[in-house]
């Protein structure tokens, strides 16, 4: 700062320019000029990072471009500040420097959050948009840990330059730790719990989970520090605190292997007698089905004698886990079922009662009108 203010005086009394007040006007200007000048040439380096195939440089490209604008403003302020000072000597320009460096820190610490941010951006982008698989929730995980070690040690460097005793800051941080971790237990259960989850990882973003224990089912949209987020399939969104998760248990049918078909049918008990040829071909066609795992567990069985009707199940694993496509292929098993009973003269049963009339018993013409009446 020093060197720029001897090189500024020389250029005033080499070309005739007087007063402070021009000083800094070409200081400002310089300012102007210089940033408008970076700005074109970091538009231009960011065109060719996106471009490339690394990861880093565009991220650090997009990362720094407003910090940068932004200290190269607080260089030239603070510079055309220590310029008036020098001429007035006015005690209020004494923070210059102070207000300086702690703004230069936390420029810095936002690059670097910036940085961090926008390189997992990318990560998750460039291994989507090439067809790898990511695990998204890692990645958050470990760019909000970075995250809140930069702004720790960013808040500490500047309290330093602030003339703080930094020393004396932390044993405060621990003395006042024990009462705030007593005001804010549930906060810090909230935090612990959303650690436990991304440690654990029973699920991530994007998985359907529910909960046998609480009424919590959806497809996680985010995972924070003290909440996650769940859409529901209504499509509301459901805020959960994390420390409910360390207390209860959560089912994640998004990693399931296979989808289940499990289905109770009955045939009229006047048909019993087609009962076991229509189970071989119920079995025959799932085993020849090509979207049925035969590897799986795979039972087709008279199973019970019910009220109505005698029952067989049918028991079987499809290859898909999608949703829609699980209901497509369930769809058409039971159509082949209902098929399969008709090729042998069989009838799917229905509820029915049957009304057995004692022999002699007649009914007269009179008993009739009666009856009518």
């Amino acid at each position: 700062m020093s060197e720029l203010s001897e090189w500024l005086k020389t250029l005033v009394e080499t070309y005739g320019l007087g007063g402070w007040i021009t000083q800094v006007f070409i200081v400002v200007f310089t300012v102007v000029v210089f940033n408008f000048i970076t700005s074109r040439v970091l538009a231009r380096l960011q065109k060719k990072a996106e471009a490339s195939r690394p990861v880093w440089d565009d991220a650090m490209i997009r990362a720094i471009r407003l910090p940068l604008n932004l200290l190269i403003w607080v260089v030239g302020i603070a510079f055309a500040a220590e310029i008036v000072r020098e001429e007035t000597d006015a005690p209020l320009f004494d923070a210059v420097g102070p207000i300086r460096d702690a703004a230069v820190i936390a420029l810095i610490t936002w690059f670097l959050v910036r940085l961090i941010h926008e390189t997992e951006v990318s990560v998750v982008q460039r291994r989507t948009n090439l067809g790898q698989e990511v695990d998204e929730t890692t990645v958050r995980a470990i760019g909000k840990l970075l995250k809140v070690s930069v702004i720790i040690t960013g808040v500490l460097v500047g309290l330093q330059t602030l003339g703080f005793s930094i020393s004396g800051v932390l044993a405060f941080g621990g003395i006042g730790g024990i009462a705030v971790g007593f005001a804010a237990k549930d906060l810090l259960a909230n935090f612990f719990g959303g650690l436990m989850v991304y440690l654990d990882r029973p699920f991530t973003v994007g998985d359907w989970i529910r909960s046998p224990d609480k009424d919590i089912e959806g497809t996680v949209e985010d995972i924070g520090w003290r909440l996650t987020r769940i859409r529901r399939f209504d499509k509301r969104p459901l805020y959960v605190p994390n420390s409910v998760f360390t207390s209860i248990a959560v089912e994640n049918p998004s990693r399931m292997t296979h989808r289940r078909i499990y289905e109770t049918i009955g045939i009229r008990y006047d048909d019993i007698g087609v009962m076991d040829a229509v189970v071989r071909d119920v079995k025959a066609m799932l085993v020849a089905h090509s979207e049925i795992d035969e590897s799986q567990t795979m039972i087709v069985n008279f199973n019970a004698f019910n009220a109505s009707s005698v029952d067989f199940f049918v028991y079987t694993f499809t290859h898909t886990t999608e949703w829609i496509k699980y209901h497509e292929i369930k769809h058409d098993v039971l159509l082949k079922i209902a098929d399969i009973i008709e090729s042998h003269g069989a009838e799917i049963a229905f509820p029915t009662r049957t009304l057995h009339v004692p022999e002699g018993l007649r009914l007269t013409e009179a008993g009739a009108t009666g009856a009518q009446a």
